[in-house]
């Protein structure tokens, strides 16, 4: 059914459905109407001619949307056809745009297995999982405003840390987008979002301490609450400054015990040899070697490798009375200890693995204590010898 009526509020409340969709034509504004469902609902839509087709919109929900808000749509509407635009268009256009749940999985399935090491694919699908798709996942890619993406960032200001990583990965998902041409060049909403600052947390053990996490290993290994693959792993953390994915992803093939040196082909920073002393050389040879399993670190199932030291190293810790340190704070000990017996910046960098002289600075001031120590005992020396009386 159609009708052509002046189209008002008080007439749209009055119409009722007959059965079947129904359209009422305003008598004033041609193109704009009322459909009515046969379900009773009432919506407001403009039609007008585009490219040679005659183009349908609909305006919104009669009683979601005041009569005139309608009226004036379709009157823009109308105007922008004749003008030779077609409003339908940008609507399509609109309703194809991914969602942000939908790049996000186009940018886990294609972007990070060929970009990405290990432990960045894994933070970044952890930011998609936790943070960015429950809070945007529903929201279209082209309608993310960098006022949402602030407001984002603000409500995780408690984990300055984790906040800026999630900012990182929606900058990447958003240059992708642009790459990918599901958003205009140079609109990521991710610029000038200032990142909070962060406290780099830096924990040294003493050699008090060293000594009785060593001592607690040996207990560990003696009474069978921990097994060998994970105490070899926290030794040989502790004796090289490997990082933890180093040491456990480390393969046989990997080890030269004759030159003394790992070989890692395939570490955060690209490849790289580790020296080994003397006591980590020792360590690995008494190692039982399994012709069926790759891995230094074996794991509890046949062929594999320790996939989870989280867990032991907290059981670890507490005895130990080391609460307060991380498996990655073993790796800082490592350097200051180096610092302490007088080993450059450069030299630890190259120890570390660092292909940046920015990341060993953060050691600096560990330089400036040994080097302010030092001076106090030439210092207390020469003191000494100017107290000599005749």
């Amino acid at each position: 059914m159609t009708a052509r009526v002046k189209i008002t509020k008080r007439m749209v409340d009055r119409l009722q459905a007959d059965g079947d969709d129904s359209f009422y034509w305003d008598a004033e504004l041609p193109g704009f109407g009322v459909r009515v469902r046969a379900s009773g609902r009432k919506y407001y839509v403009v039609q007008f001619r585009a490219d040679g087709r005659v183009r349908r919109m609909t305006l919104g929900r009669h009683g979601a949307v005041p009569t005139q808000t309608a009226r004036r749509r379709a009157m823009a509407a109308i105007v922008e056809a004749k003008g030779g635009g077609d409003p339908a268009a940008a609507r399509d256009e609109g309703r194809k745009s991914l969602t942000m749940s939908e790049l996000c999985t186009r940018f886990l399935k294609e972007y990070v297995p060929s970009h990405c090491k290990p432990t960045t694919a894994y933070e970044y699908e952890r930011s998609v999982k936790y943070y960015i798709t429950p809070r945007m996942g529903s929201r279209r890619v082209r309608d993310i405003k960098r006022s949402d993406i602030a407001e984002m960032h603000h409500d995780l200001r408690e984990t300055p840390y984790q906040a800026n990583r999630t900012l990182g990965v929606l900058s990447k998902l958003f240059s992708l987008a642009e790459m990918w041409g599901l958003r205009p060049e140079a609109s990521n909403p991710c610029r000038h979002v200032k990142r909070y600052k962060e406290e780099k947390r830096e924990r040294f053990l003493s050699s008090e301490e060293f000594a009785r996490l060593g001592q607690v290993l040996d207990e560990a290994l003696r009474d069978g609450s921990e097994s060998l693959s994970v105490v070899a792993a926290v030794r040989l953390l502790m004796l090289t400054g490997c990082r933890l994915s180093e040491i456990q992803k480390l393969r046989w093939e990997h080890v030269d015990l004759e030159a003394g040196e790992l070989h890692l082909p395939d570490s955060k920073t690209g490849g790289r040899a580790v020296p080994l002393a003397p006591s980590a050389v020792r360590l690995l040879e008494s190692l039982p070697r399994d012709d069926d399993n790759p891995w230094v670190i074996a794991g509890r199932k046949a062929g594999s490798h320790l996939t989870d030291l989280q867990h032991p190293w907290r059981r670890i810790r507490t005895r130990a009375d080391l609460d307060d340190v991380r498996i990655h704070d073993l790796r800082h000990t490592f350097a200051s200890r180096a610092l302490a017996l007088g080993e450059g910046l450069p030299m630890i960098g190259k120890l570390l693995g660092h292909t940046q002289v920015q990341t060993t600075a953060r050691y600096a001031h560990l330089a400036r204590d040994t080097v302010k120590a030092s001076a106090a005992r030439i210092g207390d020396s020469i003191d000494g010898d100017l107290d000599v009386t005749e």
